[in-house]
């Protein structure tokens, strides 16, 4: 056993400046995987896994790697060209085609924040008993509070303190109840798509790949400046940032993952259906106990508030991007955006009867814009003379190009499914 300690500590010796040099970049990427461990993908997961048990699992694997792809992919363009995908649309684009892409992406921010502020609200009702208008107000304001009080790296480190809350809530979760973990592990990588199931996997997929991510992501990244430095430091960067995407990403998989686990293993084995938030609470309750039911609410209460922060940010990107300038919210465009975005989805929530529609036509607006966001990414990234020689090559366009294909096809079904059943 000592020299198991031994060998550890020697090995932690020799890697510790690389882990160190890795850990300075570690933060981009969580601030993306909030967007899909948001309360969309609570719902889509506990549906999942209560109605199909560990089946689709293999859903969330797929949805993951296509996001690593898009995320790393539009990363570079902020690290080589010191652009957001924002203000790299407004530069290379005719205007008329910018301004419908980014005018779309702004609607897409409301409606992302619309469903995250709903979460936040949901959740506080489930653990204070607050009206969900009143829950509303309450997340609005503390998402402008963390907006307009913080730096991004201040940020950074919120959200990480936020994504490490919600998977411990998860691996809480999932050692109070009994997991089949060798049907897990299959699957995981095994497609299954069982009757009835084409809603609910077009649901999981189309909950994981969300335009707001891919503009933030490359706002982000660019606003370390690197493409001021020299090749090398580039090329340093370039590594680094596929570690944290790859890193971020399978963290958010894993908790995606724990969703359906604990889904397929409380409620599913139990002949529980779960359709709603509120409703899987209720039923953890007296299965594993009012500990349990507490825990579930704070997750969701977490996702809800980091989600939103996210969203906002997007928002101010954007908005910012049309006018060619970065993030900044010492900059009243980007104060703008923000506000639109987080002020706008309050807004809407009031005129919304039914908070599980309104979740609904969210995703139906996410939908919609998420084909322009995908084309715009690899048109800019595949392009010389916006990226010079990291331009992408045959082999990573022919990949990408799937992705978006497969992608926008299920996203389109899903907007078909919603729209006329």
């Amino acid at each position: 056993m000592n020299l198991f300690f031994e060998f550890l500590q020697r090995l932690s010796v020799v890697h510790r400046p690389a882990v160190m040099e890795f850990l300075r970049y570690v933060g981009p990427g969580l601030l993306v995987t909030v967007g899909f461990i948001d309360p969309g993908n609570w719902a889509s997961n506990l549906a999942a896994g209560s109605q199909y048990g560990y089946t689709l699992l293999w859903m969330v694997s797929l949805g993951t790697i296509m996001l690593i792809l898009l995320q790393h992919n539009v990363a570079h363009l902020g690290i080589v060209t010191g652009l957001c995908l924002s203000e790299a649309a407004t530069k290379h684009f005719p205007r008329p085609v910018s301004r419908l892409v980014l005018g779309s992406a702004m609607l897409a921010a409301v409606a992302t924040a619309l469903a995250e502020i709903l979460g936040a609200a949901i959740g506080l009702r489930m653990l204070l008993g607050l009206p969900l208008g009143i829950g509303c107000i309450i997340t609005t304001i503390f998402v402008l509070y963390m907006l307009f009080s913080n730096s991004y790296r201040r940020l950074e480190k919120w959200i990480i303190g936020f994504v490490s809350l919600i998977g411990i809530a998860f691996l809480f979760e999932l050692w109070l109840v009994r997991v089949d973990w060798a049907a897990t592990a299959v699957a995981w990588v095994q497609p299954a798509l069982p009757p009835g199931s084409l809603m609910i996997v077009m649901s999981v997929l189309g909950a994981v790949v969300m335009p707001h991510n891919i503009f933030l992501h490359s706002e982000v990244i660019q606003s370390r400046q690197w493409h001021l430095e020299d090749e090398t430091t580039i090329n340093r960067q370039l590594k680094y940032e596929f570690l944290d995407t790859l890193f971020s990403m399978l963290i958010g998989w894993a908790i995606n993952s724990s969703m359906i686990i604990m889904a397929a293993a409380a409620f599913y084995a139990t002949g529980n259906s779960v359709n709603e938030l509120e409703e899987a609470q209720h039923l953890l309750e007296p299965l594993l106990g009012s500990g349990a039911a507490v825990v579930f609410a704070l997750a969701l209460l977490m996702s809800g508030l980091s989600s939103s922060v996210t969203a906002g940010m997007a928002g101010g990107t954007i908005f910012a991007g049309i006018f060619c300038e970065p993030y900044n919210t010492e900059d009243w465009h980007t104060k703008v955006g923000i506000v639109v975005t987080i002020v706008g989805a309050l807004v809407a929530i009031m005129f919304v009867g039914d908070p599980f529609r309104g979740l609904i036509i969210s995703q139906m607006l996410l939908s919609m814009q998420l084909p322009l966001t995908i084309v715009s990414q690899i048109v800019l990234t595949s392009s010389p003379e916006v990226m010079g020689k990291y331009a992408n090559n045959t082999g990573q366009k022919i990949v990408l190009w799937a992705v978006a294909i497969v992608v926008i096809a299920l996203n389109v079904l899903l907007l078909r499914s919603l729209m006329f059943g």
